[in-house]
């Protein structure tokens, strides 16, 4: 993201997000406030979208959807096992928190501190409520660290704690995102995380390196540019020496198996939209 300013892509997403609810039966997340949080100006346009009905726009369209029924499944799975702290990773205009179904889980958003703020603000315009359960940890990581974000939030990396991070890896170095997966885990063996992330060019067929080109372009020309690109074995071999036991990594047909067989409408997510991972211990 350009220093001093929202994200973009944060707006891009929520667009999207708020496009599956209005296009989209059944949706795969439900989320009464997606519409809502981008703005009235935003969502009128909606409808008028040109590339709604392009193959690439779908797949979009379906994979920022799924990505966060992913993360919310896996959070009530994890509430399950008696976590009380969720933390999302790069928030944006991500609306869990303020539609939170579990009275005893506190939510920490980390974000930038223009993002956060621009939030705050579109919060604000639309009449959402912010609940006492949610903690704003905004967090510049050119001078400060993520410890020190959720250690000014008063997280208590004592406690086990679910993490979502989606649409960040890829614009990260991958030693980057190592690190994070690293710490997370330090602070509780029982900590778990759900994120996505983008194969290696080379590892698409000829339609998805297409497509991969064409997003790389796009988020280049808002100032961020991809940079982290995985292989799924070493991934998945990085995450057991870090020391998570518990590790799945879902490709575009498992996604699509689970969240969008037999729909009439054919929604469903390509390869080069990412894979989901949920790894704990």
């Amino acid at each position: 993201m350009i220093e001093g300013r929202p994200s973009r892509t944060a707006l891009r997403v929520a667009t999207r997000r708020a496009a599956h609810q209005l296009f989209d039966s059944p949706k795969v997340l439900d989320d009464p406030l997606a519409v809502r949080i981008i703005g009235r100006e935003v969502a009128g346009s909606l409808s008028r979208i040109a590339d709604t009905l392009s193959p690439s726009a779908r797949y979009m369209r379906a994979f920022m959807a799924v990505r966060a029924r992913y993360a919310e499944d896996e959070l009530a799975l994890a509430v399950r096992r008696g976590v009380t702290q969720f933390v999302i990773l790069g928030a944006g205009l991500d609306t869990f928190a303020y539609r939170n179904p579990f009275p005893n889980v506190r939510v920490f958003e980390v974000d930038h501190p223009a993002t956060q703020e621009w939030k705050r603000q579109r919060l604000h315009a639309e009449n959402i409520a912010i609940p006492d359960s949610v903690t704003y940890a905004p967090v510049d990581f050119n001078s400060q660290t993520l410890a020190d974000g959720l250690r000014a939030a008063n997280f208590h990396a004592d406690q086990p704690a679910f993490f979502s991070w989606l649409g960040v890896t890829m614009y990260l170095e991958n030693q980057t995102v190592y690190d994070t997966l690293r710490f997370i885990h330090s602070m509780s063996p029982e900590n778990g995380i759900v994120f996505d992330y983008t194969v290696h060019r080379h590892l698409l067929n000829t339609m998805g390196k297409l497509v991969l080109d064409a997003i790389m372009k796009r988020v280049a020309a808002a100032g961020e540019p991809f940079k982290g690109f995985f292989a799924p074995p070493e991934l998945e071999a990085a995450l057991k020496e870090i020391g998570y036991r518990h590790i799945e990594d879902l490709n575009s047909e498992a996604i699509n198996a689970r969240y969008f067989a037999d729909r009439k409408d054919s929604l469903k997510v390509a390869g080069a939209m990412g894979r989901l991972c949920c790894a704990r211990g």
